[in-house]
């Protein structure tokens, strides 16, 4: 490509991307949709039109699993292979995609440059296992469903099962228009009460009113920290500096978590009037929607949601008569599950590559481009309407005292109905697997990674634990992000490990040493006893990297690479032997 037309790319970045350095990852996603991967003269093109330096292009595009510096075939296959899709045959499925296209798994790419076959992380397709994901040059991304070997000829050709996510549960708050596979109209929403929140809080109260309304619901953090959402809220509002903005973080790339993809595939209206209400609450003019690179259905609509409520007079200028002016960005990621930790999703959106930042200071003063920010994950946002329409008092009747309100719970692998579940805090373990999810499958129950690939594995006897933050603590396990994923007795959980751990060094940044070495060290470990090779003192140093990295690490990632395997330690001693 010596004499490559840059003329499309010069006409997209003119029409489409932002200036200056924060529209370098949507130029560079632009570019390669062109060229098909990032030749240097585009990445030179694209550096020039935006005052990047090209070491820092290059360095960026290098950060993202998504962004090609090589050529790489016409169309691009990424089978998931985690724990979900591997209970399913998805290395069996990547195996046939590698010898249908004549990929050597060692060079991704066929020698007739028509495919390239790659091993993904989590396509948040945990429910709807093995997952596929397809790039194709010159089409939309588009992610299949439930693929075995023999629907490999339609997958290759852009045809496949799309997800048919089942959607259940106790309650049906936040997922109350999400049982059709296609996503909610604005109008069905405004019909079903959707938009009444907007307008109280927008015709009645100030946004101390609504702040101090969702401090009172006690709503927390539902991405997995659990930070009171109110206090967020007031801890950016009353910071000094403008302009101020809201972030959307729905960069949900974790093993066995998929509940945001389904709230924007089906009900993204819901969420924007969340994201709208805490942009008013904050004083924010601005709000960001990322999304993960590997959900196209969910930036499609979202994208389409908006365009809908800028219409209706619900995004813009002067909303609903009210002098409040905002509008909504979507921000596509590129391939990087440390993008969800909020500081590293701040650097992506700034044009950078997804490191995490020291903290102190805090987002809520110090956030995206360094001015005052409240970041909330897609569940957390859609829960804001139901406390502004029911008020703060309905909203604590949901649950318990200490943990209020609806939780969405993600239940894959061997049980008989994969799907997302809305329950009340306080139900057990045994009513979500059992009751609702229909049991396991396989044989008798093993284990169950609680919280994610970050979190802890439960067993029969951990069943009666109620679904409560201070339940979940008490028994040592987390509630994370919701993740239930459950194994039956056959399963070998050496296998299991090595997944997460492959996942974990797979995406560490690298920023800081405990976690870029500990993960690898971990992962060579845990392959060695997967592989039934295990060497003198492995458990020792399995311990001792874990622990490390618990201790000394910059970020969540580090910290809790380990702790599905602690877990496992303690649990099944035997399967870390080196005899």
């Amino acid at each position: 490509m010596t004499d490559l037309d840059l003329s499309p790319l010069r006409s997209a970045i003119d029409a489409f991307i932002p200036q200056g350095r924060a529209g370098l990852v949507p130029a560079l996603r632009a570019a390669q949709s062109i060229y098909g991967w990032l030749p240097e003269a585009a990445a030179a093109e694209v550096g020039r039109a935006l005052g990047v330096p090209l070491a820092d292009v290059h360095g960026v595009i290098d950060f993202y699993a998504m962004l090609y510096r090589e050529p790489v075939g016409k169309t691009i296959v990424r089978v998931c292979a985690d724990p979900a899709c591997a209970l399913r045959g998805a290395d069996a499925v990547l195996d046939a995609a590698s010898r249908k296209a004549l990929v050597v798994m060692k060079g991704n790419t066929s020698a007739d440059g028509e495919y390239t076959i790659e091993r993904a992380p989590c396509l948040g397709l945990c429910n709807e296992a093995v997952a596929v994901h397809v790039t194709r040059h010159g089409a939309r991304d588009v992610s299949f469903a439930r693929a075995g070997v023999d629907d490999l000829n339609a997958i290759f050709a852009g045809r496949g099962s799309p997800a048919e996510d089942f959607v259940g549960g106790d309650v049906r708050i936040l997922t109350s228009l999400c049982d059709r596979n296609r996503a909610a109209a604005l109008a069905e929403y405004e019909a079903s009460g959707g938009m009444q929140a907007l307008r109280t809080a927008l015709g009645k109260w100030q946004p101390r009113q609504l702040i101090e309304e969702v401090k009172r619901s006690g709503l927390v953090g539902r991405g997995g920290a659990a930070f009171p959402a109110g206090v967020k809220w007031e801890g950016a509002a009353n910071a000094p500096g403008a302009p101020k903005y809201v972030v959307v973080n729905a960069d949900e790339s974790e093993p066995g978590t998929f509940k945001d993809r389904i709230l924007m595939e089906r009900d993204p209206n819901r969420i924007l009037e969340g994201a709208i209400l805490a942009a008013y609450a904050v004083g924010a003019s601005k709000v960001y929607f990322y999304i993960r690179g590997e959900y196209p259905t969910a930036q499609e609509r979202v994208e389409a949601a908006i365009q809908a409520c800028r219409q209706a007079g619900y995004l813009g200028a002067n909303i609903l008569g009210s002098g409040f002016d905002l509008d909504v960005e979507v921000r596509s990621g590129a391939g990087a599950y440390i993008c969800g930790e909020e500081t590293a999703l701040f650097e992506s959106i700034e044009g950078r590559r997804g490191f995490p930042r020291v903290k102190p200071p805090f987002p809520t003063t110090h956030g995206l481009f360094g001015k005052p920010t409240a970041i909330n994950n897609v569940e957390t946002l859609a829960a804001i309407p139901t406390i502004v329409a029911t008020g703060a008092e309905e909203f604590r009747k949901i649950g318990t005292e200490k943990s209020t309100g609806p939780k969405l719970f993600c239940v894959s692998g061997d049980v008989k109905r994969p799907g997302l579940y809305e329950v009340p805090f306080g139900v057990t373990i045994r009513r979500l697997l059992t009751d609702l999810a229909g049991g396991v499958i396989g044989g008798s129950l093993k284990a169950i990674l609680f919280g994610g690939a970050a979190g802890a594995f439960a067993t029969e006897k951990d069943l009666d634990v109620k679904l409560t933050f201070e339940d979940l603590r008490a028994a040592g396990l987390p509630l994370g992000s919701g993740v239930v994923m459950a194994f039956n007795e056959t399963r070998d959980m050496r296998d299991v490990l090595a997944r997460l751990a492959r996942f974990f060094a797979h995406e560490s940044c690298g920023k800081c040493y405990p976690c870029q070495l500990g993960t690898q060290r971990q992962l060579e470990i845990l392959e060695r006893l997967a592989e039934g090779r295990p060497a003198a003192g492995d458990r020792e140093r399995l311990s001792d990297v874990g622990w490390t990295m618990t201790d000394a690490s910059l970020c969540g990632l580090g910290q809790t690479a380990a702790t599905a395997v602690l877990s496992a330690m303690k649990l099944w001693p035997e399967l870390f032997s080196d005899q």
